[in-house]
């Protein structure tokens, strides 16, 4: 019976061994810290009185500051976030056109505690002109366009539904001279803005259907057309629904009364080709027809 005692004595012993090194170990993970004191700048480049967008470029100078805090997220507001562990960064909106955004930063303190802040910012955004364009349009800096005088349909028109002068090319050297004689300069600045001056020597040409548009009355002839000064063009993807085999499916507009060479009571331009030595050009004139004129660098 002894014998039996022990076994049992040492079996309850065994048991309570095994029970005790069963027993959880606690962890601890230190004190859970929610970030405070969130700031939020976001500071547009290139605002000023004439830009209050920005300049074009799209570039916003993001910082965010807080206490107790690991890393941020931010959302940009334009579908994307990333996270930003600095709580600064330089991000581009490319969007073209001007618009409201909201940044929304989340700061991840200790044990995932979450503190939020946001602002609203109106970001302009430039069109990005296609290098190649950009370059022979300018020459890289400016650039002295007249009519390509030379050359078959430097003045026609069609249809709104086509892109060729189906119903008129004009023969090399058959228009007025007021239509040869104006000078188009396009230049570029740093920031990749195109502007154009032209000098029309006193007159410029205009189909009758837009006389009245530029402030005269009477047929296809020569008018002391104001050409307004320097403008910015506005670079934008094509409307008209060209494709790739009539049209390079890139627009710009012209502030103001619109002409460049001729006028047609329109203000908006495709490029239907371009190179360093030509430009073909289409707009829809004040008739509803699309009318076209080809240009070259001046010789």
């Amino acid at each position: 019976m002894r014998i039996i005692s022990n076994s049992v004595a040492i079996f309850f012993f065994a048991v309570l061994l095994m029970l005790g090194s069963c027993k959880k170990e606690k962890y601890t993970f230190g004190d859970i810290k929610t970030p405070a004191e969130l700031k939020l700048t976001a500071v547009v480049e290139g605002v000023d009185a004439s830009n209050p967008n920005g300049n074009g470029t799209g570039k916003v100078a993001i910082t965010v500051t807080s206490t107790n805090t690991l890393s941020y997220n931010i959302d940009f507001g334009d579908g994307i976030s990333q996270p930003v562990p600095s709580g600064k960064i330089t991000y581009k909106y490319r969007n073209p056109g001007t618009y409201t955004y909201t940044i929304t930063v989340n700061a991840v303190g200790t044990g995932g505690a979450i503190s939020t802040i946001s602002k609203q910012i109106t970001v302009f955004v430039a069109f990005e002109i296609p290098a190649a364009i950009l370059q022979s349009i300018t020459n890289g800096s400016s650039k002295v366009w007249v009519t390509d005088n030379d050359a078959p349909g430097h003045f026609g028109v069609g249809p709104s539904s086509e892109f060729s002068p189906i119903w008129y090319a004009a023969g090399p050297n058959t228009r007025e001279p007021c239509a040869y004689d104006d000078e188009i300069t396009i230049s570029k600045d740093v920031n990749n803005k195109v502007f154009m001056t032209i000098n029309n020597k006193g007159q410029s040409f205009s189909i009758g259907a837009a006389a009245a548009f530029y402030g005269f009355s009477g047929g296809d002839g020569c008018y002391a057309i104001n050409t307004g000064g320097t403008k910015q063009l506005m670079f934008m993807d094509a409307t008209s629904g060209s494709t790739s085999a009539v049209s390079t499916m890139i627009q710009f507009a012209v502030p103001g009364n619109g002409i460049i060479n001729f006028g047609t009571g329109g203000t908006t331009y495709e490029i239907l080709s371009i190179t360093n030595t030509s430009l073909h050009l289409r707009n829809i004139g004040a008739d509803g027809n699309s009318w076209y004129q080809k240009l070259k660098p001046k010789p």
